[in-house]
């Protein structure tokens, strides 16, 4: 018999936990199913979480979220939903060895990055040289020679964005040179800008050395790619939900899809990649979930 619970939560992440803190204090029946791939995990020091003024790890959040939601007896299945139906008002998901119905899904599932040639990413992540998130992390790159790497569409903001903190940014472009008024914002800006079609990143000591075409164009402090990313919002696609040209999830102010009762929080339905948008998003999913379910006095 598949177990039935008020609220299935697809994803793991900031997002994801603070939905199931949510709504398990809300007494409601919760289960979350994750495929342990959060993008909050590579964090390797946050310093924009509030009560955190040391900062912490991504890591480390996920941890401390993860045993508040053990602790509120919700049970955490580490497995990847492959299939989501909905059928006569309900859900149904499965999953490797396992599978529930539920009356209300929420979608936490997050983006994949992509990911430059660089080899050994991970230990540049960690080590603050490969970075993500100027909204982020910006701060502490401040003064540092700094780079930003991926097709100009989605390289020159970040670009922009980072000369508030750096005399010396420089846009690495994979296809072309910006044009029209984007490279004129960039020139006013004093940003540098260099052809790097076919990259190749490595480490050099502590620095990021950049490669095209066998040459060597330059080292950087810290490196920013831009080169899109993957939304994991298949599953919602799927059921019909609508989504904008990069798969966002569309959602309402109340975190709900064109889908009823499957709703959308965290980096699956916005670009503003932050933990305390996740918190917010989550936030208001379960108080809407919870008002939309039948009563549970005690």
């Amino acid at each position: 018999m598949q177990a039935s619970f008020d609220c299935l939560i697809i994803g793991g992440g900031p997002a994801g936990l603070m939905a199931a803190i949510y709504l398990a204090r809300f007494r409601r029946k919760v289960c979350l199913v994750d495929a342990g791939q959060s993008r909050a995990a590579l964090i390797p020091r946050s310093h924009n979480v509030a009560g955190f003024a040391h900062g912490l790890s991504g890591s480390e959040l996920l941890a401390r979220m993860q045993q508040q939601v053990s602790d509120l007896g919700v049970p955490m299945i580490k497995a990847e939903v492959a299939a989501l139906g909905q059928n006569g008002g309900s859900f149904s998901a499965a999953w490797d060895r396992g599978e529930a119905r539920a009356s209300a899904v929420i979608l936490a599932s997050g983006i994949v990055d992509t990911q430059p040639p660089f080899t050994d990413w991970e230990t540049a992540v960690r080590d603050g040289l490969l970075r993500y998130c100027p909204i982020c992390d910006a701060f502490e790159a401040t003064g540092k020679r700094i780079a930003v790497i991926g097709p100009w569409q989605h390289s020159a903001g970040k670009a922009l964005f980072l000369r508030d903190y750096s005399r010396d940014v420089t846009l690495l472009t994979t296809d072309e040179l910006p044009q029209g008024e984007v490279a004129g914002r960039l020139v006013a800006a004093g940003v540098g800008m260099l052809m790097a079609p076919r990259p190749r990143l490595s480490r050099r000591g502590n620095r990021v050395q950049v490669m095209s075409d066998s040459a060597e164009l330059a080292e950087f402090d810290v490196l920013y790619p831009a080169m899109g990313a993957d939304v994991r919002s298949n599953l919602a696609l799927a059921l019909g939900a609508a989504h904008d040209r990069g798969a966002f999830l569309k959602v309402d102010d109340h975190q709900r899809s064109t889908v009823s009762n499957l709703y959308g929080i965290g980096d699956v339905v916005t670009d503003l990649h932050q933990i305390a948008v996740a918190f917010g998003h989550a936030a208001v999913a379960a108080c809407a979930i919870h008002n939309s379910l039948p009563r549970r006095f005690a």
